[in-house]
């Protein structure tokens, strides 16, 4: 059974929105490049065949994850999310005991997770550690450079 993947209204459109591309522009695409390649002759040794054969193999499993995790989407109201404690959604500004850098990282599901947008999955290790400490917790989180310590600094929404 697939899991399910909560999602904001902006996650869930993005999504929708790249499985009606694929389907509608990418799918197309590879079965003209297959109709040009089974039109060049013999298939047995034809690597472009193979090759388009292959792409179109890869776009379907990506079609089809796509729409497991569109079928098991919930979509996440944003209104009632609570910022006593980090949870998904909430944006959290952490500190770096080590070097005291600081970052602000907003949780979100898989799906949606994006580091240059600032958007960290749930099921990151720096997430996991996070989740559920209030403003002033200090959280010990095991990544694979090693232990790193974060101060939580601020939630909000």
């Amino acid at each position: 059974m697939a899991s399910i993947t909560y999602l904001t209204e902006e996650g869930l459109k993005k999504l929708k929105e790249e499985l009606n591309h694929l389907e509608g522009i990418e799918r197309p695409k590879i079965s003209r490049q297959i109709a040009e390649a089974r039109d060049k002759g013999d298939l047995s040794e034809n690597a472009e065949y193979d090759a388009a054969k292959e792409a179109q193999g890869l776009l379907e499993l990506k079609i089809s994850k796509k729409k497991t995790v569109l079928a098991n989407a919930r979509l996440l109201d944003e209104s009632k999310i609570d910022t006593s404690k980090v949870q998904i959604l909430t944006k959290v500004k952490i500190c770096n005991m080590k070097n005291n850098a600081t970052m602000e990282y907003t949780i979100v599901a898989e799906a949606e997770s994006n580091l240059r947008e600032g958007k960290i999955a749930i099921t990151s290790p720096i997430a996991k550690g996070l989740l559920g400490k209030k403003v002033g917790a200090i959280a010990i989180i095991q990544v694979p450079s090693g232990k790193m310590e974060f101060e939580i600094v601020g939630i909000s929404r």
